[in-house]
Order: C-alpha cells, then structure tokens, then sequence
C-alpha cells in the first residue's frame, strides 16, 4: 500500500537538512511526497542578498525537490522572519496560527495526506520560523484529520558525536564544538522514529548541493557548505540516519524505521 507524506519546512534548504533522505526514501519506495514551505527565505544568509534572494532560493527548491522526487511543491509565501527574534511584525513566526494553518490544512485535504512532517516544539535550534512551522503544522492537521504527525529532529546524542567528528576537519571555526548543542534538538529517549537513509544519501547530497546560495555568507563557515566539504563515505556515515517524534506516540525501547510504521499498525489485518 502506498501513501502520501507532505513535510513542511520554514525555507528552502531546511528539507534537505533535516528531512532530505526520508523524503527521498518516500519516495523511491512508491509513495507521495509533497514539499511546502511557509516562505521563500528571503531574510536568510546569503553571500548576495539582493532582491532577487527570494526567487533564487525557491528556484534552488525545485531544483533540490526534483533530487528527492518530490511531486508538488508548494510555497506559501509568507515574509520570512529573520533568525532574531521578535519576529517583524506581518512575518510567518509573527502571524495567528489559524490563518498559514488554514492554508495548509487545504492542501492536506487535497492530497488526502496521510503523514505531515513538522519540527520539534523548539524548531530544533529555536529559529522563530521553525517554532512557528511546529504550531501551524499541528493546528492544520486537526483541520485537516491528517492521521499522523511526525516532528522532524535530529538525535542530540549522535548530533554531538558529529560535531566532535566535524571539528577535526580543517577550516571548521572554534565555536563549533559539540557544548554548543547540548540543549538543541531532541534528547534520545524521547525520539520514536530513526530512519535509515543511506541508501538515499546521494539524493540527500545532491538537493543539499543544489542550494547554492547558502554555502556562504554570514562571518562564518555555513553548516551547509561544512557537510557538503565531507567525503562521501563520510557524508553517508554522519548523515545516513534522520529521526522524528511522532505526536501522540509514547517513546518505546525500540524506534520505528519507516516513518508510515503507524499508518501500517492501524490497517486492518495488521495485528
């Protein structure tokens, strides 16, 4: 049986970062996936950040969903809010949530999604835009019914091991050390889902890469540039897994490895 994922990002590259493999796992393996992103990234870093930022990095999305196999995309439109917070006034993070979940709640409905990716409750590294995507993907699920909620994290045990593995590559900044995420992310007990993507690692590199406007800028090294310097062995081995925390699901001795697994539990005939 198949079925239709729809992951909502807060910019264009964070689908690749986060979510890349399993999306491309999704749909290798037979299934919808359908991309949305709440805003076009206009405010982010970027060696140029012209007025053309905007329809560069939505060009690089479709360039990044085709690696993936995405089948739709979607761009919301919103102002992007910075990386400081407060929000500007009229941004994403600085909206009701009713009104960006009302909108991708029509779009649930029209794909008949059966698993919505979101971000965890602090948006992994506190970016106002990503808390706000975890507030709006959950009110447009319940407008929408969609059964299965997956907060899309990364494991803060095997975030801080890659650091360490990181910060022996040349050029990486002192700041980047594993201290620095002692708090971000998702604590390893409290994760439900570890996707095994490395069959879909190259697919994962390829949409990273085609996000060539945020390799640089900023005062220093982009984590996107950092993990696209990395030999590919090493690149398969450091990001050949992705996690979630299914909403609702109680954490248990052994995670889930396809993120339909809760879908699969309730079909009838399934026990």
């Amino acid at each position: 049986m198949t079925f239709t994922l729809v992951s909502f990002h807060a910019h264009p590259d964070d689908e690749a970062l986060l979510t890349g493999g399993t999306l491309a796992r999704a749909s290798a393996e037979g299934h919808r996936v359908v991309l949305v992103v709440a805003t076009a990234g206009e405010a982010g870093l970027a060696a140029d950040r012209g007025g053309g930022l905007a329809g560069r990095r939505l060009f690089e999305l479709r360039q990044a969903a085709g690696e993936l196999g995405c089948a739709r995309i979607e761009c919301l439109g919103y102002p992007d809010s910075g990386s400081t917070p407060p929000a500007p006034a009229g941004s994403f993070a600085d909206l009701p949530v009713a009104e960006p979940a009302a909108r991708l709640a029509t779009i649930l409905r029209e794909e008949a999604a059966d698993v919505l990716t979101v971000y965890d409750p602090a948006g992994g590294y506190g970016h106002p835009d990503h808390v706000a995507v975890h507030h709006v993907g959950l009110a447009a699920a319940r407008l929408a019914d969609t059964r299965c909620v997956l907060a899309a994290t990364v494991d803060r045990t095997a975030l801080r091991r890659a650091t360490r593995i990181l910060s022996l590559f040349p050029g990486v900044p002192a700041d980047f050390h594993p201290d620095r995420f002692a708090d971000r992310y998702t604590a390893r007990e409290a994760l439900t889902h570890r996707i095994d993507v490395r069959a879909h690692a190259g697919a994962k590199r390829r949409a990273m890469t085609a996000h060539v406007s945020q390799r640089s800028g900023g005062d220093s090294i982009r984590t996107l540039a950092l993990l696209l310097r990395l030999p590919r062995p090493v690149f398969r081995r450091l990001l050949g897994a992705e996690w979630f925390v299914e909403i609702g699901r109680a954490p248990g001795p052994t995670l889930c490895g396809d993120v339909f697994d809760s879908l699969r539990g309730s079909l009838p005939g399934s026990g």
